[in-house]
């Protein structure tokens, strides 16, 4: 989840410079230029579950783009694959993308520095485990006293859901030994001895866990039912300077979040696309057991926006230390494109 750095191929630039490229060549070779159009919004994501409404809701709207013979102007978004929260962020920051899934507490402090951001939707519910060897010992969360528990930052939810935890059983973070590490790493690090535990979002749980060598202790969807992480958050270039095109993507992320969570067969296709190269690029086997162990390890299809789940989402940041102060609702959300949200047909 945490690594090194966009892959160029997905970059904005470079494909702006290969159609050039190929716009010049055209003439020459005798062929017809395409008909110029906008270039599609790049959308930033991570290759996890919590991010998958992101590529169902780019091969939708590809799908009725396709099937759209009335020659009018059609909205266009794709998926841009990047490997860390560091790096979406600083794509955000900068504007080098203007819209992405990101880290709803990041959101926050981002829109407090005055980078021009704004949440508009949600992306999914749950899906963060606390993983241990099937063989150890370990049967109630307290038995992980004094024991080493891998988180991917101090800044990620995941963490939160670990003090959560620790609040529940009257335990608190010095009670246990907590390291930093990219969540790619755990399954590896857990099978090895090097940790105890490890929590973090899927499919890194899974990873292990289908594996044979881990079970989950704890999953958010026991334990913090309304648990959110990431959110789709945008620019406000982008919504002041196009507004239809925010909505559109807003409801196709909700028409894909409730797809999703139609039936099992909806999951196996969502399982495909998002196992192919051009968005996760991972074993299919791996997402899949996201998706069927249990089928509400991950959840899409309730994207409402509430106020109170996120100020006590600040609240448990600001008592980590990742946040301040307090940073007003109205500083980092954007509630319209939500309340006029229409669930988008997914065709596929």
């Amino acid at each position: 989840m945490h690594a090194l750095i966009p892959p160029i191929a997905d970059s904005p630039a470079r494909r702006h410079l290969l159609r050039g490229a190929a716009a010049a060549l055209l003439p020459t070779l005798g062929l017809p230029a395409a008909a110029a159009g906008p270039a599609p919004l790049q959308v930033g994501g991570l290759p996890v579950t919590c991010n998958l409404t992101l590529p169902v809701a780019c091969v939708a709207r590809a799908t009725t783009n396709a099937a759209d013979r009335s020659g009018g102007p059609q909205f266009t978004y794709e998926y841009s694959k990047y490997n860390g929260w560091p790096e979406i962020k600083e794509s955000l920051m900068t504007g080098r993308i203007q819209a992405a899934y990101m880290l709803a507490p990041l959101v926050m402090d981002l829109a407090d520095r005055k980078i021009p951001v704004k949440i508009v939707s949600l992306g999914h519910r749950s899906g963060a485990v606390i993983m241990v060897r099937t063989d150890s010992p370990y049967q109630k969360f307290k038995d992980l006293t004094r024991k080493r528990i891998a988180i991917p930052s101090r800044f990620a939810v995941d963490f939160l859901f670990l003090r959560k935890m620790l609040a529940r059983e009257g335990m608190t973070p010095k009670d246990i030994e907590v390291v930093e590490m990219p969540p790619p790493d755990m399954p590896a690090a857990l099978y090895a001895k090097a940790v105890d535990a490890y929590c973090t979002g899927e499919p890194f749980g899974a990873a292990a866990q289908r594996a044979g060598y881990a079970r989950a202790l704890r999953m958010t969807r026991d334990e913090w039912r309304n648990y959110i992480c990431c959110v789709l958050t945008v620019r406000e270039e982008l919504i002041r300077d196009n507004r239809p095109l925010v909505q559109d993507l807003v409801n196709h992320v909700l028409g894909a979040g409730q797809w999703l969570d139609q039936k099992q067969d909806n999951r196996n296709k969502a399982v495909t696309i998002a196992a192919g190269r051009k968005f996760f690029n991972q074993d299919p086997n791996i997402i899949r057991f996201v998706m069927e162990n249990p089928v509400d390890r991950v959840t899409y299809g309730d994207l409402r926006m509430i106020r109170a789940e996120f100020e006590d989402l600040m609240q448990l940041s600001i008592e980590a230390g990742t946040i301040k102060g307090p940073i007003a609702y109205e500083k980092y959300m954007d509630e319209s494109f939500a309340k006029a949200a229409r669930a988008a047909t997914i065709p596929l």
